[in-house]
């Protein structure tokens, strides 16, 4: 009797630490899951006007560093001029127009797996591209392995439920003549998105994953107070 008085509590216990770190696990992971994507800032823009697009990722391939970010160009933008920055060397490829169709970001250096890293373009708009979604599909080389972010959410479906979605710009109506100057970027505009890119990716995180991660966190914490109560009951 005295030997199974003094399991019960250990036991109770080791079940609680149990659920407590499952309930970690899935508060922990549900929001880097969804934090693992090719993010955009700004996700909107006008049609007709210039705005400089950051694109920023915090991941490798399955850890791997990065070594190069490849960046194509839909229809319905009518110039791309990719900005210079430190520690990037950049390649385009042209179509007849002389528009880029693809943007090649090859760090001097790979980008190990957690760190955050950002490019950035100015996109001219097209006047017909107002009140749509432009997708600017995007190709993640490592050192070991590659990602495509080419994926492309249905009319009725939560981007955050895809493995590896394009990164999505909403384009809205035409830009006022008056404003079309504040929407025309440069390298300095380029250096601000880069700053607050982390930010909005969280701010754009998935709520489900929120939700889910209090959820866990939740279940776990009382889990572990059920079972030291009965622990404490049979002892």
């Amino acid at each position: 009797m005295n030997s199974t008085t003094t399991r019960s509590p250990r036991r109770a216990l080791a079940l609680g630490a149990v659920a407590l770190g499952a309930g970690l696990t899935l508060a922990l992971g549900a929001p880097l899951a969804a934090s693992a994507h090719v993010h955009v800032d700004p996700e909107t823009a006008a049609a007709g006007a210039t705005e400089t697009i950051g694109f920023s990722f915090a991941h490798g391939c399955d850890g791997s560093p990065t070594t190069a970010l490849a960046i194509d160009i839909p229809e319905g933008v009518a110039n791309a001029t990719p900005v210079v920055q430190g520690g990037w060397t950049i390649t385009r490829e042209l179509g007849t127009n002389g528009v880029p169709t693809r943007v090649v970001y090859t760090p001097d250096t790979p980008v190990e797996d957690g760190l955050k890293a950002s490019v950035a373009m100015d996109v001219l708009f097209a006047e017909s591209a107002a009140d749509s979604a432009l997708a600017f599909p995007v190709t993640q080389t490592c050192a070991v392995g590659e990602t495509a972010w080419t994926q492309i959410a249905a009319d009725d479906q939560d981007p955050e439920e895809l493995d590896a979605p394009a990164p999505v710009v909403t384009v809205g109506a035409m830009a006022d003549a008056d404003a079309d100057g504040d929407h025309h970027g440069g390298a300095s505009e380029a250096a601000d998105h880069d700053d607050t890119a982390a930010a909005a990716s969280t701010d754009a995180a998935d709520p489900v994953a929120r939700w889910l991660a209090a959820g866990g966190l939740v279940a776990g914490v009382a889990a572990l107070i059920v079972v030291l109560v009965r622990g404490r009951r049979r002892a």
